[in-house]
């Protein structure tokens, strides 16, 4: 990785997965979007499909580590999308822990006064979102791995 590009970022759930992407020079993460597909394949599909639109130098995948810092059964969960998107993807595609970002989006969508209804609309995205800024933290300081 040359540092150099747009970056993209998954929280991938089991019912929505939300998308962050970062500008080419990789100061600032966004928001972007919530995929809503109803089987594995139609997800792999979406993502592959907005990678061709946003053209990102690397995508960042949260991995959802327990407590412990361990994987449990929804990590490797993660990680087996993880590997069909490596598969799909002419991307590298990374991972970042990504604990406790839902719970971050969700206090900062409620400190926001965002209703419930609301919240569950973009709290995939705003955690992906903070799953983008932890690895562009990360990649800043030259830490590479946790």
């Amino acid at each position: 990785m040359d540092g150099k590009g747009r970056v993209m970022a998954l929280d991938i759930g089991d019912v929505r997965t939300g998308v962050a992407v970062s500008d080419p020079l990789r100061i600032i993460a966004s928001p972007h979007s919530v995929i809503h597909e109803r089987s594995l394949d139609a997800t792999i599909e979406a993502i592959r499909s907005l990678a061709a639109e946003l053209r990102p130098a690397v995508v960042v995948a949260g991995i959802p580590l327990n407590r412990e810092g361990r994987r449990g059964p929804q990590a490797e969960k993660t990680l087996m999308v993880v590997e069909r998107l490596r598969a799909a993807l002419d991307v590298e595609v990374v991972t970042q822990d990504e604990r406790f970002t839902t719970v971050s989006a969700q206090k900062t969508l409620i400190a926001a006064k965002m209703r419930r209804k609301k919240r569950k609309q973009v709290v995939d995205k705003i955690a992906a979102t903070h799953i983008l800024e932890s690895w562009l933290q990360r990649q800043a300081s030259g830490r590479t791995h946790d």
